[in-house]
């Protein structure tokens, strides 16, 4: 049997009646999705619903929903009445992605249990620093029912630069941060310099060293987030969203896997090789065909690289999928210069402003790709700095050690 020595924030609210005693006589709403489940699988809402001391009073959902509804991006969900529980349930991607006077309203403790995947972009953190900032505007408390950051600690990419905020940008994060969900929200209260009563559930036994395999099930937080793996790609695979290249999305294995009708990648990933040999560690890069079902090059069949970071391949410590992906579409410049690269379309409600860049939180990234004498040394020291700033900055926020 595996060791049951991790609990999440939500497995040690449900335990302990101590936890749970401020909430007493206090209307609770809970902010969650699909993968908001205690270790028996059970829905955060439909638990806390059966305990007698909490008064569930609204629920909210983000990004793709509080059951999981919505496939894409700026695909919006809508508020509903739960059928089965009878409280309102708040969209915080629809026509609002700050909750509004009303919703506040509705209760006066918000436990937020959301699985985060270890990235600047994912929004999740966003919709996070939105409800604490609307918290203190309505002198609410929050309570982070933490969960482990799947992806660990390691730090990497280049911080959001000033100006550069936006719905996939909520502040001067790097791509890969290596906090959870709990520390996330002692840094914004910090930073945003928030009057909120913050509380954060802390888990326990977790070291800090990413997903803990063998004793929890790994549930889709958003619907192309099928696996551990797929989350220790994203920090690098995102940025196909900015891009021309499929990102796998209608394929099984979606941001695990990158490609287009028109390249070839055999010469790709040799030319890869042969300008950053060192981002390649920590996984195996595999030639693969597919055919999306859907989204880009939808019924076509592209010539691709698969990225390996799935156990025994993958090394924690060596992988660097920001600048392997980079690396990527340098490698693909190359060999050819007037490659269509950047996707220009609205992305995350921006329409003036390049898709890569918001991803990226500014042009740094772009301008090294499209310049043909820059260097991957040239982009390691750029990132270098910023990266070394935030393993300083962040230290005073970090609860597991």
């Amino acid at each position: 049997m595996p060791s049951r020595s991790v609990k999440f924030g939500i497995d040690r609210l449900l335990e302990d009646p101590r936890l749970r005693a401020p909430l007493a006589g206090k209307r609770v709403a809970l902010l969650a999705h699909p993968a908001s489940v205690t270790r028996e699988l059970v829905h955060s809402l439909d638990a806390l619903a059966t305990l007698a001391d909490v008064k569930l009073s609204a629920a909210f959902g983000p990004q793709h929903g509080l059951r999981g509804d919505k496939q894409d991006n700026m695909v919006e969900s809508t508020d509903f009445a739960d059928p089965v529980h009878g409280i309102p349930v708040f969209s915080l991607y629809g026509t609002v992605r700050r909750p509004t006077p009303q919703m506040m309203d509705t209760f006066d403790v918000l436990l937020v249990d959301l699985q985060d995947l270890g990235c600047r972009v994912y929004t999740f953190i966003t919709t996070l620093r939105y409800v604490l900032e609307a918290a203190a505007a309505h002198r609410k408390a929050v309570w982070v029912l933490d969960r482990p950051n799947p992806i660990g600690r390691e730090v990497e990419g280049t911080r959001l630069a000033p100006g550069w905020e936006s719905f996939v940008g909520a502040g001067p994060l790097p791509m890969r941060h290596g906090l959870t969900m709990g520390e996330l929200a002692q840094w914004y209260r910090r930073t945003l310099r928030l009057d909120v009563d913050l509380h954060v559930v802390p888990m326990e036994g977790w070291s800090g060293a990413g997903w803990p395999l063998g004793e929890r099930v790994w549930i889709n937080p958003s619907p192309n987030a099928p696996n551990v793996a797929m989350a220790r790609c994203y920090p690098g695979t995102v940025m196909l969203e900015g891009t021309t290249l499929s990102e796998g999305r209608g394929t099984t294995r979606p941001l695990e896997l990158f490609g287009a009708p028109d390249i070839d990648a055999r010469h790709l990933a040799r030319t890869l090789r042969a300008l950053a040999p060192q981002w390649l560690r920590g996984c195996v890069l595999r030639e693969c065909w597919f055919e999306p079902t859907f989204h880009k090059h939808v019924g076509k069949l592209c010539a691709g690289l698969q990225l390996h970071a799935e156990e025994p391949l993958y090394g924690a410590g060596d992988f660097r999928p920001w600048r392997l992906m980079a690396g990527a579409f340098k490698a693909l410049r190359s060999l050819k210069h007037d490659y269509p690269l950047w996707r220009d379309f609205p992305y995350e409600y921006e329409r003036d402003r390049l898709a890569i860049d918001l991803i990226n939180g500014g042009e740094a990234l772009r301008k090294w790709v499209d310049d043909a004498a820059a260097t991957p040394a040239d982009l390691d020291a750029i990132a270098s700095k910023d990266e070394a700033a935030w393993r300083d900055e962040r230290e005073a926020f970090v609860i597991y050690r």
